[in-house]
């Protein structure tokens, strides 16, 4: 080393011996390859051995696992903010690891983030939903959509206001923490709850439990895919709890063997209608103050047994059938630390019958001389403007209450009887109203390809122009519900719908048009009408849909064996193949508006 000074001498020993520890370190580890990892502890202990074992069975770990694993996208905050002050969007596997701080880039569907709140039974004051709307115009496109887990979405948000829309949001007593990715999505209850004449419970007070349990217990942040849970506390409106994980479903206990009277909640497991499964009764019986940690203990069982190689089958339903129901059972007791009580012996009364149509109009409410007014939102969005005009409306005329439901659109409630005409045109007065066709009131549709990257449709502006069209043509007089859903992953429940739109791309000639797979006779369980629904036509080009819609609506009507026969009853009555001939025979002249 005599051609360096002493500075450079130094420095490259210590560089040679930086070299020499990292080899000897390589040789350890290769020594100590065969030796078992140290027991994970800490609050993602349920994460990491649960890779640990998927790794000792000679599985690999899928990508989105491995990069949980190298740190907790929880711990990524500082990384979340030093994007935010550059101006850059996440990039690779960062896209998902973002979206645990709720924030989702959705290029290349739009070159900027969405925002998913946490709103628990998708209950929020009036002066969030002006925060929210300030919120929207300040960093995001001065709107904001209703979901169909009764939640809220922020479009457009630029790289460099991720973070100030984030803390906008907190500024309000919200949260969008985990509201994507592998994690517990929003809590979902009866949005009637506590005003609802017909109810059992009031769920308000079981999903802000729930809500904030997953928000203070790390180890609900270690999950293979997606969780989602839901409190139907019998009322009214429906809240698909059947569709969800975890569904919780009020039952009015008279006795029975060991049973004091009481409320209680049949707990139900395994709903994903995407994967075409709802969710079974596993004979359990909870009390209210049991819930929350039975739901806990379900999540962690699931955190445990989840697959960490295979995103498509990671879901819970999976872990169920490859384990079975008994068997799942049991490690959820182990879980919860004892036996689960049987429904056995228990006398349960029949439950009153959600109805389909309960989230749209006017409806008296449990409190003598009050109403809660449900309006219909077009494809569930909102103006910032329309945000703050609910707000206002909801504070002069009632409690400065605003309730989101599954069926993307918003109820304002404790509104007195002498002021319901006033408030109806002051909603009318926002472009907005209380009634519609028995089409548009049933319409969902997911995000589509104007803001999704995976859906193959444009389902939003889809779903306006078929309601335009069937409206003017077929005099449907009973409720007919019509999902969209862009993709596979099924954000609009096409399967649970009277008519089920799933886009796919068709070929014409040498190039592809958006189109639809069609599904029709799909119902849930709350309202009697549980079935999911059947293969009708493939592969249908947009512009060929509505006329084949026209076709089949028109049959209904004219071979339904009475006004009161439901379109899910027409469906479900006949085979497929007939279906057909009805609707091609069907006189649609003679029913045009």
């Amino acid at each position: 080393m005599s051609d360096f000074d002493d500075q450079q001498k130094q420095w490259l020993q210590g560089f040679v011996s930086g070299i020499e520890a990292r080899k000897a370190a390589d040789k350890l580890a290769g020594r100590t390859a065969g030796a078992p990892a140290p027991t994970p502890i800490g609050p993602d202990a349920l994460q990491y051995a649960a890779q640990d074992r998927a790794i000792a069975a000679g599985g690999k770990l899928v990508a989105e696992e491995t990069a949980k694993r190298a740190r907790h996208p929880l711990d990524r905050w500082d990384e979340v903010v030093a994007r935010a002050e550059v101006g850059q969007f996440p990039k690779g596997a960062d896209v998902l690891l973002t979206k645990y701080h709720g924030l989702f880039y959705v290029a290349p569907a739009q070159n900027s983030y969405m925002c998913r709140l946490r709103i628990p039974n998708g209950i929020l004051n009036a002066w969030q939903m002006r925060g929210l709307a300030d919120a929207a115009d300040s960093f995001g496109g001065g709107y904001a959509d209703v979901t169909t887990r009764a939640n809220l979405q922020i479009r457009e948000i630029a790289a460099q206001h991720g973070v100030d829309l984030l803390l906008a949001v907190q500024d309000l007593g919200l949260t969008a923490r985990g509201s994507g990715a592998d994690n517990i999505r929003n809590i979902t209850g009866s949005p009637t709850a506590g005003i609802d004449p017909q109810e059992l419970l009031d769920t308000r007070s079981l999903c802000r439990a729930m809500h904030h349990y997953i928000l203070n217990h790390r180890e609900m942040y270690g999950l293979p895919r997606k969780f989602n849970i839901a409190f139907d506390g019998g009322g009214r409106v429906p809240v698909l709890e059947d569709t969800n994980d975890v569904g919780f479903v009020a039952a009015d206990v008279t006795g029975g063997a060991g049973f004091e009277p009481g409320i209680y909640f049949h707990l139900q497991l395994g709903g994903i209608t995407g994967h075409l499964d709802f969710a079974f009764g596993t004979g359990i019986l909870l009390k209210p103050e049991e819930c929350v940690t039975v739901a806990g203990a379900v999540v962690r069982a699931f955190a445990v047994h989840g697959d960490r190689t295979n995103r498509l089958k990671a879901r819970l339903k999976y872990v169920i059938d490859r384990m079975g129901r008994d068997a799942f059972l049991k490690e959820v007791e182990k879980e919860y630390g004892s036996a689960l009580r049987r429904a056995a012996g228990a006398d349960v009364r029949p439950r009153v019958l959600a109805d389909k149509g309960g989230h749209i109009g006017v409806h008296g409410q449990k409190q003598p001389g009050l109403n809660y007014l449900g309006l219909v939102l077009p494809v569930g969005r909102l103006t910032s403007e329309q945000m703050r005009g609910l707000a206002e409306i909801s504070e002069r005329f009632g409690s400065g209450t605003l309730r989101l439901t599954v069926w993307q659109n918003l109820l304002i409630s404790d509104v007195a009887d002498r002021d319901v005409g006033i408030c109806i045109a002051a909603i009318n007065a926002l472009g907005l109203g209380i009634e519609a066709s028995a089409i548009r009131r049933g319409l969902v549709a997911c995000t589509g390809n104007a803001g999704c990257k995976f859906a193959a449709s444009n389902t939003k502006g889809h779903a306006l122009k078929l309601a335009d069209y069937l409206e003017a043509r077929v005099a449907v007089d009973t409720p007919v519900n019509i999902h969209l859903t862009g993709c596979h992953h099924s954000c609009a429940q096409h399967y649970v719908g009277d008519i089920g739109l799933l886009a796919a791309k068709v070929d014409r000639g040498e190039d592809s048009v958006e189109g639809y797979h069609v599904y029709i006779g799909g119902g849930a369980a709350s309202t009697a009408e549980q079935a999911m629904a059947r293969d009708y036509a493939q592969s249908v080009a947009f512009d060929d849909l509505p006329a084949l819609l026209e076709r089949l609506l028109a049959a209904y009507l004219v071979h339904r064996q009475a006004p009161t026969e439901s379109f899910f009853e027409f469906c479900r009555r006949h085979e497929i193949a007939r279906l057909h001939e009805l609707a091609d025979a069907a006189p649609v002249r003679a029913l045009a508006a």
